[in-house]
């Protein structure tokens, strides 16, 4: 299937052009429909990968993961000039960090705007994110002069609700579309900057456009996220087929739609119930429980944890995951990255050798 998806530049430029704000988020839960309702688009920043990151060095420490070092480092090379404003919600205490760095020492001409995030999925922690949102609303007005309705806000839900549930369909026909594993994850990851009108659109087609299953060793990768990207190249070329993930930037983001008719609850619950996520504060037996059921309705056989350096929330959890998903007889890998790197040779090593186990 031939599949144009427009660069991430192009798309920002039409936005201001139109006269769109832009807004750069960091990882990882915030609300789409939030800024949109305002006509700030998000364009995600995950990192990027080959930059200077001596620029961030010089104000982090250097166990600080590479998603923060080389976001700082982007932002002091001009790479977010272009964005009007930078939300950064508290996934992790490096996040958080970065937001102080920022606001207090580095002061950009970007503002600065924080995000807090509940551990829990308690109603407590459905009313703190309400009320972080409702926050956020008064943050937006003052900046843009604009005061969106309750039914704008729902409009904007809405529409963020349908291009998920196209991102889910898209996962459920995953073996399908006909996709590489490459190519499947560049569609996927463009909902990182893509209005959801523009994603809806590339979904639908790629959806009518399925053919037959494609053949391969059914894995799940988690994680963070995959960087650099070429992985996904690499397991396409020994036979890994990914049947699902339980990476942070796609799988995990699969939000339901909402039921309530105020607008702020609608957005606090769709991420308060997202997937499990450790960032979110889940348990590891949740998890546990969510892996093993991927694992069951996919045909996976296996799990790569392909994870980044010093991602505390993620690697935390890893022996008891591990120990848990072997006694379900699951076999897994971790694999570590700092993702300004090209993939080492004994990553693709160690990554054959697990699929080969997996189809012995």
């Amino acid at each position: 299937m031939n599949m144009t998806i427009p660069p991430r530049k192009e798309v920002i430029t039409d936005i201001k052009n139109h006269g769109g704000l832009v807004a750069a988020v960091l990882p990882i839960h915030y609300s789409r429909a939030l800024l949109r309702a305002f006509s700030i688009y998000p364009v995600e920043v995950w990192g990027p990968p080959k930059v200077d990151v001596s620029l961030g060095g010089a104000h982090l420490q250097a166990y600080i993961c590479s998603i923060v070092h080389n976001g700082l480092s982007f932002l002091k090379m001009g790479g977010l000039n272009i964005a009007d404003l930078i939300l950064i919600p508290h996934t992790c205490d490096s996040l958080q960090g970065l937001t102080s760095v920022l606001i207090d020492l580095i002061q950009p001409e970007q503002v600065i705007i924080p995000l807090y995030l509940p551990r829990g999925q308690r109603e407590e922690d459905v009313a703190f994110l309400v009320d972080e949102f409702r926050s956020l609303y008064t943050r937006f007005s003052d900046l843009t002069g604009k005061h969106p309705t309750s039914k704008d806000l729902l409009t904007a839900i809405k529409r963020e609700e349908m291009s998920d549930l196209l991102l889910t369909k898209l996962y459920k026909n995953r073996q399908q579309v006909g996709l590489s594993n490459i190519d499947f994850y560049r569609l996927v990851r463009s909902r990182e900057y893509l209005p959801a009108e523009h994603f809806s659109t590339l979904a639908e087609k790629t959806l009518q456009a399925a053919t037959e299953p494609r053949p391969g060793i059914p894995i799940i990768l988690s994680g963070i996220l995959p960087e650099p990207m070429e992985v996904l190249t690499m397991i396409d070329k020994m036979s890994g087929l990914i049947v699902a993930d339980d990476l942070a930037c796609c799988g995990r983001r699969l939000y339901a739609p909402g039921t309530s008719p105020d607008p702020f609850r609608r957005m606090a619950e769709r991420i308060v119930y997202a997937p499990p996520d450790p960032t979110r504060g889940n348990s590891i037996e949740e998890r546990l429980k969510y892996l093993t059921e991927m694992a069951q309705n996919s045909g996976a056989q296996g799990v790569i944890f392909y994870e980044v350096k010093f991602c505390e929330p993620e690697l935390f959890d890893l022996p008891s995951l591990r120990a848990g998903l072997k006694e379900q007889g699951l076999a897994s890998i971790i694999i570590e990255v700092d993702i300004n790197n090209s993939l080492p040779r004994q990553v693709a090593t160690r990554i054959g050798a697990f699929l080969e186990m997996l189809d012995s």
